[in-house]
């Protein structure tokens, strides 16, 4: 019965979300960033566990990673509203960097924007982030079509 194992994981999700809506609309009013495309990360990133740590070091909700926190000056990645903040800061600089394509801004969000620099402003080589693109972007379009999701949207480029 597969209809009856994913169920109750995406309830979990659910449930583990309502959690953190107030630091995702607060990050949505300062930083004018969807709140469909935070909530599409954080359910990517670490599926909304606020204390999951990488094997990369990488940190929170939002998997901040310890220089990308210090630059976006995140005090405490393991808060959920800093990490949240920091993350969403991180992706709205992303977006600007890569004039609103949201499938490079994405990449950049999962490589680092040296490795999509590095292979001419397109998504790296790299299987995870190839795939980590197309599961984000899927939970974006997901979440933009849900009724939770009625903020006002940024105009990206999903090319």
């Amino acid at each position: 019965m597969k209809g009856s194992v994913a169920k109750p994981m995406k309830e979990s999700i659910a449930l583990r979300r309502v959690n953190f809506i107030s630091a995702v609309d607060a990050a949505v009013k300062k930083h004018e960033i969807d709140a469909a495309l935070i909530d599409a990360v954080i359910e990517a990133e670490s599926a909304y566990q606020p204390d999951v740590i990488s094997r990369a070091g990488a940190i929170g909700l939002m998997q901040i990673m310890p220089c990308t926190a210090a630059r976006f000056n995140v005090t405490d990645s393991n808060n959920p509203n800093q990490n949240v903040m920091g993350g969403a800061e991180y992706l709205k600089y992303l977006l600007g960097y890569y004039k609103n394509n949201l499938k490079l801004a994405v990449a950049a969000y999962n490589a680092g924007e040296g490795a999509v620099d590095k292979y001419g402003k397109t998504i790296p080589p790299y299987r995870e982030t190839q795939n980590y693109v197309k599961r984000v972007f899927s939970l974006y379009r997901r979440n933009l079509t849900a009724e939770t999701h009625k903020t006002k949207s940024v105009k990206i480029s999903m090319n």
